[in-house]
């Protein structure tokens, strides 16, 4: 039987139970799945979340264990290219477990540039709205350091460093195949190289701009990595503040104590 659905979204998980509870459960609540496959792949976590995934379903779960001093960024990376082998939709979309559908129109959105002809992939850089004034504070420290060349971090506002990042990005799964290429490459973040890949095989790909995207979903940047503590980032007492505010929202506890939507 031909699958009628459009597209898959791959979602890896590790250890962050209620951030995959409200992921999966907005992304259901707010997703058509007679168009949409769920692939779930979790990281060897071995803990409720794993426990949690099992019980579901409406998602397909993939189970892949762990590889040695292999990292956060590549295990992630892995578990997208072990789903991305079995897609069988015209599209794939990354996410995060800390990413966050928050309109039914989600998908529309991000998949419509594709009616662009030879689009091969639609996302952002970052999905987070600083406001304008924060951003033109950064950029002005960016360029000062820059003119007296100190160190700072050039892919910040240099559109040349940039690709879609796997926290919510939709791509064309023939154009992958074509350019032989996957998300995890040269132990770079997950789609770095496909999207250079795509990009020099004369493929567009389209950057949405984030004060749009925000309007259909949300992302709590490094909040996987931040409730963690083994991953040990750097800025993992500002991103938990972040994550405590989002979570302590009233519509989103009622979504964390709504059970039902699980089924």
């Amino acid at each position: 039987m031909v699958n009628q659905k459009i597209a898959t979204v791959l979602i890896p998980n590790y250890k962050t139970l209620n951030l995959t509870k409200i992921c999966l459960r907005l992304l259901k609540k707010n997703t058509d799945l007679k168009k949409v496959d769920i692939y779930v792949i979790d990281n060897n976590s071995n803990d409720e979340s794993l426990n949690y995934l099992r019980s579901l379903k409406w998602i397909t779960l993939f189970e892949r264990k762990g590889i040695p001093n292999e990292g956060g960024p590549m295990s992630h990376a892995r578990g997208l290219d072990l789903a991305l082998k079995k897609v069988k939709t015209k599209y794939v979309i990354s996410f995060h477990t800390d990413t966050f559908v928050i309109n039914k129109e989600w998908l529309n959105f991000l998949l419509s540039p594709f009616s662009i002809p030879n689009v091969a992939g639609v996302g952002s850089w970052k999905l987070e709205n600083k406001g304008k004034l924060k951003i033109l504070g950064r950029k002005i420290e960016f360029y000062l350091k820059k003119l007296f060349h100190l160190k700072s971090n050039p892919q910040r506002f240099d559109k040349n460093y940039h690709y879609l990042r796997s926290h919510c990005a939709a791509y064309d799964v023939s154009a992958i195949k074509k350019v032989n290429s996957h998300f995890s490459d040269k132990n770079e973040s997950a789609g770095k190289i496909l999207h250079k890949k795509l990009s020099d095989a004369g493929y567009g790909m389209i950057f949405l701009e984030a004060d749009e995207l925000i309007n259909y979903v949300h992302h709590i940047n490094h909040a996987t990595q931040a409730i963690n503590s083994e991953f040990k980032i750097r800025t993992a007492s500002r991103v938990l503040k972040k994550y405590f505010n989002y979570m302590n929202q009233k519509h989103i506890k009622a979504i964390l104590d709504d059970d039902k939507l699980d089924h």
